[in-house]
């Protein structure tokens, strides 16, 4: 298993996950990501900020992390933290603890990073992800709505996230 900043040509594979993110979402609950535009994964990744997960020749996971997140987190934002955002994974690779890996990556990157807060959130109404993430040592910080604005992911229209994290 390897950690690596994404490549342009992983895009293809980047999408094939969110594809099948969104699906399972659908499956699950019923405010889903819309889709995204390319040109903000290129920019992702071009900013060094998006990431996959490999084992072997697959890809097995993506995530984006901010250091910036103020739209959801408010005040907090003033906070020395990362933020994890659109975490996808493969179907062949469910259930290996994923969220578990990319933060124990990030505690050993702390000091580098010089953070003091791991941070994510997620759509409320799924309470099998809530407890997925308590069971990973994050704290649950409340609920959040989004102020939507034109030009920002139509997933957060109207959205409600809960919000969760770890102090270091």
């Amino acid at each position: 298993m390897q950690i690596t900043l994404s490549k342009t040509t992983d895009i293809p594979q980047i999408f094939k996950l969110y594809d099948e993110a969104i699906a399972y979402q659908k499956a699950v609950k019923g405010n889903v990501w819309k889709g995204f535009e390319v040109s903000l994964i290129e920019q992702e990744i071009a900013e060094q900020r998006h990431y996959v997960i490999t084992e072997g020749d697959d890809v097995a996971c993506t995530f984006v992390l901010s250091f910036d997140d103020e739209l959801i987190w408010k005040e907090a934002n003033k906070d020395k933290a990362v933020y994890i955002h659109r975490v996808a994974v493969n179907p062949k690779f469910r259930g290996k603890g994923y969220i578990n890996i990319i933060i124990d990556w990030l505690k050993g990157k702390a000091k580098e990073l010089a953070i003091d807060y791991i941070r994510l959130d997620t759509e409320s109404g799924n309470d099998k992800i809530k407890n997925y993430y308590l069971s990973c040592g994050l704290t649950f910080k409340g609920s959040t709505k989004i102020d939507w604005e034109a030009g920002m992911p139509a997933h957060y229209k109207n959205a409600t996230l809960i919000l969760f994290e770890i102090k270091l």
